[in-house]
């Protein structure tokens, strides 16, 4: 890691990654050798119920250095990338220098481009959205939202183009026409140092899957024994990669085995969806190329 070297150590770091690519481990090293304050930008990190699923930084690694929005919201809790903003905000204008990670492109684009100031959906479209993925699927809905969103929503992200139905259903407007609106970001790029870890297809895939054999050693399947009373599959905390998988092995529907199996696919394709959504929007990102 040689570049750190070169960072801007007055300037706020941003970093995006794929799943297991090492983003963690980087924002780590830069907060140890130049000072900073790590910030979550992970859209599963932010529960209190996973820390080994979500791969959270150990207990050790939060005492080499400060670390924020990590596990703190309980599973009831709602949340967004308006409330992740909203929380972000004073600890860009705080004393420590933040050094931002993590995989959710939205959270990052929304931070360095802005978001649009769509207004909160009501639960009870959030409902009828839920039923309506459970029963028609994604492309149902996708096919039902206005012809410039559904020209350019990613169609492999249901979870996507639900938030994109919903503020149709909920506002009359398509999430395009709100995003041309979008207001001014809380750190445009030209205000701070956005990397982004371009990670092998190939070397990524075994790190992925060595992983979570590695998450469920160290007690994966006791963190979602623990949640089985709860599980809901249309709640946010429930969005855990290899969650859904881990909870069929429990419920006796499959062996362990074919669990993990799953839960690494699973993990695979997340990762192919980061690393598109880097592509298309990060192209003014600084490129650290992985191994």
């Amino acid at each position: 890691m040689d570049f750190i070297k070169n960072i801007d150590s007055e300037r706020p770091v941003v970093i995006a990654g794929a799943t297991a690519s090492g983003k963690s481990a980087l924002a780590l090293e830069i907060a140890r050798t130049q000072g900073g304050v790590i910030v979550n930008a992970d859209a599963l990190q932010v529960w209190s119920c996973w820390r080994v699923l979500s791969a959270r930084p150990s207990a050790e690694e939060e005492a080499e250095a400060p670390h924020l929005l990590y596990g703190h919201l309980p599973r009831d809790a709602d949340y967004s990338v308006g409330h992740w903003l909203r929380e972000v905000e004073p600890i860009l204008k705080g004393p420590e220098r933040p050094v931002i990670v993590g995989g959710t492109g939205l959270y990052l684009t929304a931070l360095t481009e802005g978001l649009a100031d769509i207004p909160a959906i009501p639960a009870e479209i959030r409902a009828e959205a839920d039923r309506r993925l459970a029963s028609a699927g994604h492309e149902a809905m996708r096919a039902e939202l206005d012809a410039a969103t559904a020209a350019r929503i990613d169609r492999q992200n249901p979870a996507r183009i639900q938030r994109a139905w919903e503020v149709l259903r909920a506002t009359g407007r398509g999430l395009i026409e709100w995003q041309a609106e979008t207001g001014a970001p809380l750190l445009p790029l030209r205000d701070c140092t956005a990397l982004v870890l371009d990670a092998d297809r190939d070397w990524l895939a075994k790190r992925i899957d060595r992983r979570f054999e590695l998450m469920v050693e160290a007690g994966a399947v006791d963190e979602v024994r623990a949640v089985l009373p709860y599980w809901s599959p249309s709640s946010l905390w429930a969005k855990a990669i290899g969650a859904p998988e881990l909870i069929s092995h429990l419920r006796g529907e499959i062996t362990l085995r074919d669990a993990i199996t799953a839960a690494q696919a699973s993990s695979r394709q997340y990762a192919k969806r980061q690393r598109s959504w880097f592509r298309g929007r990060m192209r003014g990102w600084q490129r650290i190329v992985r191994p």
